[in-house]
């Protein structure tokens, strides 16, 4: 694909996986866009929960399409400061801790004081502990070792470091010469950048829309109602893009845009979806339609808020998903066209 600029969409997902973004704690990724849409001249407004709305005019402002993409991501947040000065997380988000443990992390104080640290568990020498490797990931298990020099509880709360700081994790970006992405938080901050590059593309080509589309970056997703509020009354179709599910008895890859067709929310609409795989046979976009069993969007939620919309659900194709993932530049193109196509056609 050659009419979307993937170098663009490429800086935007490195630039906002740089940007610690947990649920609860979006706002310097907020800004990070609002800038970006500043610059393209693209305008916007802030919901009260802090997501962010930005709306191109279309031939018929009396229908509108809503696009979604969370800038949330999974995180985690001090539960207790524990008496040799580690600290007791308690998670933001859905994953297992043996997806973090050995992870950079990073504190941020009431203050916006930042601190680096390592998720470990309890039992993390080898020379110490008989059962290291055998002992149980779990929440009372797994702790946060400090970068600083604490020996106790006094030591942390003079750092200006308390329960309820937010704690993310080092997203460890890497693009190969082979195309290939690794990065934690692909989701969603992949979708984000393409969306980007969706905006950028219609305004300096002067694309007229067919209808309004209000393209949101959702910012409570991982933690279930990022996109079920602030949606237009004129609002006939939902289509979120965000991760393609990755993985045994899938057929979504790396380098495709997955279609969802069911998540753990139900069948996503059947007329959005055959409307999408039509496009994408028509534009000759790689493709695959499949079902993410454990998985649920901004659109789904937005139905049990009872919103009544048509929705559907893209996206890149994501390997380890809430994990360290990967994705690979053709899935963020074939993505990138995709949604394209279909803000286009009636």
């Amino acid at each position: 694909m050659d009419f979307v600029n993937l170098d663009y969409i490429l800086d935007q997902l490195i630039q906002l996986c740089s940007i610690s973004s947990p649920a609860g704690n979006t706002q310097k990724a907020m800004d990070y866009l609002k800038r970006q849409l500043d610059d393209l001249g693209i305008s916007y407004t802030s919901t009260n929960k802090g997501a962010l709305i930005a709306t191109i005019p279309g031939q018929e402002i009396n229908v509108h399409r809503h696009i979604a993409a969370h800038i949330d991501t999974l995180g985690a947040m001090v539960k207790e400061i524990k008496s040799n000065g580690r600290l007791k997380l308690a998670k933001i988000g859905g994953y297992n801790w043996n997806t973090v443990e050995g992870a950079l992390c990073y504190i941020e104080t009431g203050a916006g004081n930042r601190y680096s640290g390592t998720i470990l568990n309890t039992h993390s020498s080898a020379h110490v502990y008989e059962d290291h490797a055998k002992q149980e990931r779990n929440d009372d298990n797994m702790e946060l070792r400090i970068d600083e020099k604490v020996k106790n509880q006094d030591d942390v709360l003079s750092l200006g470091i308390d329960v309820g700081d937010f704690v993310s994790f080092d997203a460890r970006t890497r693009v190969t010469e082979s195309g290939f992405i690794n990065s934690r938080h692909l989701d969603d901050k992949a979708s984000a950048a393409i969306l980007m590059g969706a905006l950028k593309h219609i305004k300096e080509n002067n694309l007229l829309l067919p209808y309004t589309t209000n393209f949101m970056f959702s910012n409570n997703e991982e933690i279930g109602y990022g996109g079920n509020a602030s949606i237009t009354p004129e609002t006939k179709e939902y289509l979120v893009v965000d991760m393609g599910a990755i993985g045994e008895g899938q057929t979504t890859d790396e380098f495709c845009v997955s279609i969802c067709a069911k998540d753990s929310s139900g069948p996503y609409h059947f007329d959005l979806r055959q409307k999408l795989v039509q496009l994408a046979q028509r534009h000759k976009i790689y493709y695959k339609v499949d079902i993410y069993p454990h998985y649920g969007s901004d659109a789904s939620s937005a139905l049990r808020a009872g919103f009544d919309i048509v929705h559907g659900l893209i996206g890149p194709g994501i390997d380890a998903s809430h994990g360290h993932e990967r994705t690979h530049k053709d899935a963020l193109s074939n993505t990138a066209e995709l949604l394209i196509h279909y803000l286009l056609a009636q």
